[in-house]
């Protein structure tokens, strides 16, 4: 059965809203919605406004067979200054690493979902760890297709900052920090 049922809601002429509606999807007020698609066998996580090839994009890239799932390239709302600077930064660290964050709206192959036991149970960096696993099992598709996510927390915490604290955080993670005490340094922002 699924674990959500998905309204669509035609939000630009260019990308359309995905609700939500399972509160397991919410728990913990994270960012990130889990949602199962069974007629195509796969998941997606976001936070954005999919563009309205979506559906279509991952179909095809996911013919592959070792593809196990991927993400798309992101573009923040507003689309300006440094914004621009740091989608185009997201996408090419995404491209290089084989690492996505849910703002890029992951996608994975429900197979694979069961063999990596599930999105990871961690109040930060859990988009981090779950692209990470997804990875050791096969190859993760970048879509060059863009979604479309807010930028508020950017804006909010200041631009320049907010790149030296992810990267404080991701070098925090890397070094095998407690992600509970990462999110606290995360929550003023979020």
């Amino acid at each position: 059965s699924p674990l959500a049922a998905i309204l669509y809601d035609r939000h630009t002429p260019q990308h359309h809203m995905i609700y939500v509606t399972d509160d397991m999807a919410m728990r913990d007020r994270r960012e990130f919605h889990l949602v199962l698609i069974p007629a195509y066998g796969l998941f997606l996580l976001f936070v954005t406004l999919l563009p309205l090839t979506a559906g279509e994009d991952i179909l095809t890239v996911l013919r592959d067979p070792a593809v196990v799932g991927g993400r798309f390239d992101v573009r923040f709302d507003p689309h300006q200054g440094l914004l621009r600077v740091v989608s185009w930064m997201m996408n090419w660290r995404s491209r290089m690493s084989g690492i996505a964050t849910g703002d890029q709206a992951i996608f994975i192959r429900r197979t694979v979902f069961d063999a990596v036991e599930g999105f990871p149970d961690l109040p930060i960096m859990e988009d981090v760890a779950f692209s990470a696993s997804i990875k050791r099992i096969g190859r993760m598709a970048a879509l060059r297709s863009t979604v479309v996510t807010s930028g508020r927390r950017w804006q909010q915490g200041g631009i320049v900052p907010t790149i030296l604290l992810m990267w404080w955080l991701r070098m925090l993670y890397s070094l095998g920090a407690s992600p509970e005490r990462m999110a606290r340094l995360y929550a003023n922002i979020r």
